[in-house]
């Protein structure tokens, strides 16, 4: 094992060996950055839809406030807690996968139905905390997706960076000190046949 963090084998074995893994080295780095890139599209899409949907969001809680509220002073705090009925809505979660990450993509968001919200401002509240429901459901997943893509663009611009910087300009020292080991030995194999056959005496 080399200081550098490898073994090289001796000689044309070694350049060889050397050759095949920065080919390699320079494969992965185009193909990390072709990911970074694809992933750098798909981030501006995420990060849009995650602005949009908080925005929704933002809009629905502020309706579903509102209408809480009329439902509170027209019927009382006591007409919405005998309207509460402990039923729960049911989310279900979808899944896509990007460059080989899987992140959520989508949800469906099912509120039980309710026949103890009497009264058109109540009904209105319900309808309006339903939609704030769904409008948060559908923020978690864009927040969510947005996260795990921003985690793996940032893991894959740190092994592009370690690719780019750290290995292949090792593999390339190597290989240029291997290659200047090799071409010494040539230099001096063909001096010494030089004067090997100087040195021979000439038949008569």
């Amino acid at each position: 094992m080399s200081e550098r963090g490898f073994a090289v084998p001796p000689g044309r074995a070694g350049r060889l060996w050397l050759q095949r893994r920065l080919q390699v080295a320079r494969r992965g780095a185009d193909l990390l950055d072709r990911k970074l890139r694809l992933l750098a599209d798909e981030l501006g899409r995420l990060r849009t839809d995650s602005a949009r949907t908080g925005a929704e969001w933002d809009r629905r809680c502020a309706d579903a406030e509102r209408w809480l509220l009329r439902a509170a002073l027209l019927g009382g705090e006591r007409a919405i807690r005998l309207a509460s009925d402990g039923a729960v809505a049911d989310v279900t979660i979808s899944y896509r996968v990007t460059m080989g990450l899987r992140h959520p993509a989508g949800a469906a968001c099912a509120i039980p139905a309710s026949d103890t919200w009497e009264g058109p401002a109540l009904i209105r509240a319900r309808h309006a905390h339903g939609a704030a429901l769904e409008a948060a459901v559908r923020h978690a997943v864009a927040a969510e997706a947005l996260r795990v893509v921003e985690a793996e663009a940032l893991a894959t611009r740190h092994r592009l960076r370690a690719v780019r910087d750290r290995w292949i300009p090792r593999l390339e020292q190597a290989l240029a000190e291997v290659t200047l080991a090799i071409e010494e030995q040539e230099l001096a194999d063909a001096a010494r046949l030089r004067l090997a056959t100087g040195s021979r005496p000439v038949p008569r």
